[in-house]
């Protein structure tokens, strides 16, 4: 159903945007709606060490265009099986069967495998169809998370990917601060011949978002014993002591609960959304913990959190 508004994108006293357009796209839940997301538009990862892998990675060793990629991600979802998307920048963007309202209470879960110790935090992204063609192809807007305004915390940072020269290298890196690294080849855990994206056709690639300050450090200061603290809250993949939902019994998940009301723009103004459409989650560190390799954000499910039964 299409609901008539007026174009407006101004900022009221509260500097907050509010984002309404010529056609609202909405599409209202039914009977037969999932609370699970319905589709993977695009998978996309940083290289890393499950990326080509075929055993607890899951691929097929077949992927060789972004499409190919797209279903693989789907199956794995389907299976409840986790998906890595590499190091900072890698993503994955899903779509639903309907909109998800923004209740300004928890409006969408996803499900990561962090633990107490082993954060891996993505950013998240909402996305409204506001031309009501079905495709993520409009306006993304991050989702506010307790780093955003700190001065440890960049914005449109972008790290350039670079395809080796040769089988069981690592992949080498530059990013836009003028900094330069590798995501290890870690060949005793992960053997595949390419830590790089084997249906990136281009020789390197560029991922653009917003960096969140490394906390990953060695607790044996020997190399053996890496910890990867929480943030506080508002990142998938994140052992967070506020966002985390429980089950029925009370117990701690490893699900990650996010509100439309934390939407902001590039400028981080608050975005007023009525409901959104898709998701995107991104990686949101660019270091590494020795032998553990890349910290890369893993997302195993996405859900509307209004129709969830099994959390709270």
């Amino acid at each position: 159903m299409f609901v008539v508004a007026m174009i407006t994108s101004s900022c009221n006293k509260d500097d907050v945007i509010e984002a309404t357009y010529e056609e609202n796209h909405y599409r209202a839940k039914s009977e037969n709606s999932s609370a699970e997301w319905s589709k993977v538009f695009e998978y996309t990862p940083a290289p890393g060490q499950f990326i080509g892998e075929t055993r607890t990675g899951g691929f097929t060793g077949n992927e060789s265009t972004a499409a190919d990629a797209a279903a693989y991600a789907e199956e794995r979802l389907s299976k409840g099986a986790f998906i890595s998307l590499g190091g900072y920048g890698g993503y994955i963007v899903v779509g639903f069967d309907h909109s998800i309202d923004n209740n300004h209470g928890y409006d969408i879960a996803i499900k990561g495998n962090s633990f107490s110790g082993s954060s891996e935090p993505g950013i998240v992204w909402v996305m409204q169809d506001e031309n009501g063609d079905g495709e993520p192809n409009d306006t993304w807007y991050e989702l506010r998370g307790s780093e955003v305004g700190k001065k440890s915390t960049l914005r449109n940072y972008s790290v350039t990917y670079y395809r080796p020269d040769s089988p069981e290298q690592p992949v080498k890196w530059s990013d836009s601060e003028g900094g330069s690294g590798e995501i290890d080849y870690l060949k005793a855990f992960h053997q595949q011949p390419y830590y790089y994206p084997a249906w990136i056709t281009a020789d390197s690639y560029t991922l653009t978002g917003t960096r969140l300050e490394a906390r990953n450090y060695d607790k044996s200061g020997k190399g053996t014993m890496w910890v990867q603290p929480e943030y506080d809250w508002g990142y998938a993949d994140n052992f967070s002591p506020i966002d985390r939902a429980t089950d029925s019994k009370g117990k701690a998940t490893a699900i990650n609960r996010f509100r439309i009301a934390d939407a902001i723009d590039q400028k981080g103004n608050s975005v007023d959304l009525e409901f959104i459409d898709f998701v995107k989650v991104q990686t949101a560190v660019n270091a590494k913990s020795g032998w553990l390799g890349e910290l890369s954000t893993e997302v195993l499910g996405f859900y509307d959190y209004s129709m969830m039964e099994t959390v709270e």
